[in-house]
């Protein structure tokens, strides 16, 4: 089996570029550059009106459930024919959540040779004393070295909104708290699984949602990154849907996913031998509430 650096140098279905791979040439390979270049064609739909003072149609904040990269440049350049440095007007963004703004980076990432992985977890720097459903990129950073969280949704207004106090192109491991790393503190019981989840919609916390994240994050560190409301197989619709099982079977794979490198050959195991935890072509789509085949391509 390749090495897990190898791995992530390759692009997966959902981040394979496929007919604009055009369109990611020429691109800064600096970190901070490149999350710059994000941020000019992204928008996060439900920042939009609060930190850019743009109203979103319900048409336009659909956008946010595309999935694979393609389909996300596609959009993007219908909304702007512009090269991808060139930085849109917010309104001219393309509408998305956390999930997009770590695909894109991971993707730009992987198309220039560079390891990279989005990671599916929580973050301490939204909401005070809450750890809000979140994603970014990891990469390996060949100065440091070592692996290194990036979010790249942070962009200077954002930054200056949340007060960030630390460098979002090394975010501490503290302040992103991977799924893995949530699922083992609440089970030892130091952490609250109320305070993991989404704060501002009522019902959306507690081991279910993180064991969500879990398998989430277990499937795109397998280069299948799904949307944050994409449903299958292990993930438990509430608390009392977690079974004695499942929480063995989230045990081991919170652990592996906390040393990617040590276990990886046991992440794909897992992932390729598991129907419950691999992404099926039919997923549920909690959002629409309805179940949706993939695109034939991945």
């Amino acid at each position: 089996m390749e090495s897990s650096h190898e791995y992530y140098k390759q692009h997966g279905p959902m981040t394979a570029p496929l007919g604009h791979a055009r369109e990611l040439k020429g691109l800064p390979t600096d970190i901070a550059a490149l999350c710059q270049v994000v941020q000019g064609v992204l928008i996060h739909r439900d920042l939009a009106g609060v930190c850019y003072d743009v109203r979103l149609s319900e048409e336009r904040r659909e956008e946010a459930h595309l999935r694979p990269i393609p389909e996300m440049l596609a959009r993007i350049t219908r909304l702007d024919a512009r090269a991808l440095t060139a930085v849109r007007e917010p309104a001219l963004r393309l509408p998305t959540v956390c999930r997009h703004f770590a695909l894109m980076l991971t993707a730009l990432l992987r198309e220039q040779g560079v390891a990279a992985r989005a990671r599916c977890g929580f973050a301490a720097y939204f909401t005070p004393g809450k750890f809000e459903d979140h994603w970014v990129c990891e990469y390996w950073s060949e100065s440091r070295p070592r692996w290194t969280l990036v979010d790249a949704q942070l962009d200077a207004v954002q930054r200056r909104s949340l007060k960030v106090d630390f460098d979002p192109f090394d975010v501490p491991r503290d302040r992103f708290i991977i799924a893995g790393d949530a699922w083992q503190r609440c089970r030892a019981r130091a952490g609250d699984p109320a305070k993991f989840g989404l704060s501002f919609v009522p019902g959306l916390a507690g081991m279910w949602f993180i064991a969500g994240n879990v398998v989430r994050d277990l499937a795109a560190l397998n280069r299948m990154e799904m949307l944050p409301w994409d449903v299958w197989g292990l993930m438990p619709a509430n608390d009392a849907g977690l079974s004695a099982e499942a929480g063995a079977v989230l045990d081991r794979i919170a652990e592996a996913t906390l040393q990617v490198d040590e276990s990886f050959s046991v992440l794909r195991s897992m992932y390729d031998s598991d129907e419950r935890l691999a992404v099926p072509p039919v997923v549920f789509n909690a959002l629409h509430n309805r179940q949706e085949a993939l695109a034939a391509s991945l």
